[in-house]
C-alpha cells in the first residue's frame, strides 16, 4: 500500500499540466459547429464555460476541470482542484448551483487519500453555495482530481472574455507566481513560507471577487490559469484592440521572481511563451517578470475589463477582500501586437 506522501511524484500537477494553446487550436479548429440560437457561448471564442439559454431570464453555465496534484496534502488538493474548477462559473459572472466529481485514481493507493482529496473539494463546493451531488471515477496510474460545475446566469448578464472596449482598465485580483513556485516546491527549492502563499492564493475562491465586480460596469472578464496572464488576455483582446500592461504594477508573489531568476521554470511556460511569442511586444529587460507573466497559475484570479469611470471604485471595494489586486493596464486601438508590456 502507498503512503500518502506519494501524491507527490504526480507529474507535472495542476494547470501545468494543460495542453498548450498551440495544440489545442489545432484540433478544436478541426473540430464541426452545429448552430443552436440558444447557445450563447461556446468552443469558439475560447470562453472559459458553455452558456446556454433556457428562458428570456435564465440560462445554465457548464464547465469541468481536473488535473493532478500540484501539492504533497491531498485535503489541500481536493480544495484547490475545486476552486479551480468552480472559478469559470465566476469568469462568466455566474452563480454555481451543483458540483459532479470527477475522479482518476490507482486501485493499489489508500482510500484514505481519496477520502481527503474529496472531503476538500466538497468543502469548496459548499462554500461556494453549490450542491456536490455525484460523480465519476476511473482506475488510473496517476491521481487526478476536479469537478463538472453547473452555474446558471442571466442571459444579458454574461461576462464573456472577449468583449473589452478600448479605453478599459484591466484589473488582475489574485498574484501571480503559483506555477514558478509549485515546480520550485517539487524539486524542494521553495521555502514553506512561499509556498504557503500559493497555497492561500488557490484555495480562495474567486466568488467574492465576483460578486463585487458584478456592481459594476464590467466588459469582459476571464479567469487566468494554465495559458497565464498573457495568455488568456490575448484572448481577452481577439477583437479589434491591443493591451497595454504596466509590468511594474501587476501583483505576483515575491519569491516567484527569485525562483524564475534560477530558473526553476515550468515546461508550460515555455509552450505559452512559443505560443504568443509574435503577438507580445516587451519593452522591458527584466527575464524574471517575463516568466512570470507565462507563468501557467492554477486557480488564479480574475482578469477584468471595467469601464475606467468603474475602475477605482472597483479597485477600493476589491481591496477589502484583503487581495493584492490592482489596475495593471488599459485596452487601447490595435496596434501592430496584441499586447505590448512596459515597466
Amino acid at each position: 500500500m502507498m503512503e500518502k506522501k506519494d501524491i507527490v511524484f504526480c507529474k507535472g500537477g495542476g494547470c501545468t499540466a494543460k495542453l498548450g494553446p498551440g495544440v489545442l487550436s489545432r484540433v478544436l479548429d478541426k473540430i464541426p459547429r452545429k448552430h443552436d440560437e440558444n447557445l450563447l457561448i461556446g468552443f469558439e471564442s475560447n470562453d472559459d464555460a458553455s452558456v446556454y439559454k433556457l428562458t428570456d431570464d435564465i440560462a445554465i453555465v457548464q464547465t469541468l476541470d481536473f488535473f493532478p496534484p500540484m501539492v504533497d496534502d491531498p485535503y489541500t488538493f481536493g480544495k484547490i482542484a475545486a476552486a479551480n474548477a468552480l472559478s469559470d462559473v465566476y469568469a462568466m459572472g455566474g452563480e454555481v448551483k451543483t458540483a459532479l466529481n470527477i475522479v482518476c485514481f490507482p486501485e493499489q493507493m489508500d482510500l484514505n487519500i481519496l477520502g481527503d482529496i474529496i472531503l476538500g473539494g466538497t468543502e469548496k463546493v459548499q462554500e461556494a453555495g453549490g450542491v456536490l451531488s455525484g460523480g465519476h471515477s476511473i482506475m488510473d496510474q496517476d491521481v487526478k482530481y476536479g469537478l463538472s460545475v453547473t452555474g446558471v446566469i442571466n442571459p444579458n448578464k454574461i461576462y464573456s472574455n472577449n468583449g473589452c472596449k478600448i479605453g478599459d482598465k484591466l484589473i488582475l485580483t489574485k498574484p501571480l507566481g503559483v506555477g514558478i513556485i509549485s515546480t520550485a516546491n517539487r524539486v524542494g527549492e521553495a521555502s514553506e513560507k512561499a509556498m504557503q502563499k500559493a497555497i492561500n492564493s488557490m484555495c480562495t475562491l474567486n466568488k467574492y471577487a465576483a460578486e463585487i465586480s458584478r456592481k459594476y460596469d464590467v466588459h469582459a472578464c476571464t479567469d487566468v490559469t494554465g495559458f497565464s496572464l498573457l495568455g488568456h488576455l490575448n484572448e481577452m483582446v481577439a477583437g479589434e484592440c491591443s493591451a497595454v500592461l504596466n509590468s511594474d504594477k501587476v501583483p505576483y508573489i515575491e519569491e516567484a521572481r527569485e525562483y524564475a531568476s534560477e530558473f526553476l521554470l515550468t515546461a508550460a511556460a515555455q509552450r505559452n511563451r512559443n505560443f504568443l511569442e509574435s503577438k507580445v511586444q516587451f519593452n522591458i529587460d527584466d527575464f524574471a517578470m517575463e516568466e512570470i507573466l507565462f507563468d501557467p497559475q492554477t486557480s488564479g484570479g480574475l482578469l477584468i475589463a471595467v469601464n475606467p469611470e468603474d475602475a477605482d471604485e472597483l479597485i477600493e471595494e476589491l481591496k477589502t477582500l484583503e487581495l493584492p489586486c490592482g489596475v495593471i493596464g488599459e485596452v487601447v486601438k490595435e496596434q501592430e501586437y496584441k499586447i505590448i508590456v512596459n515597466k
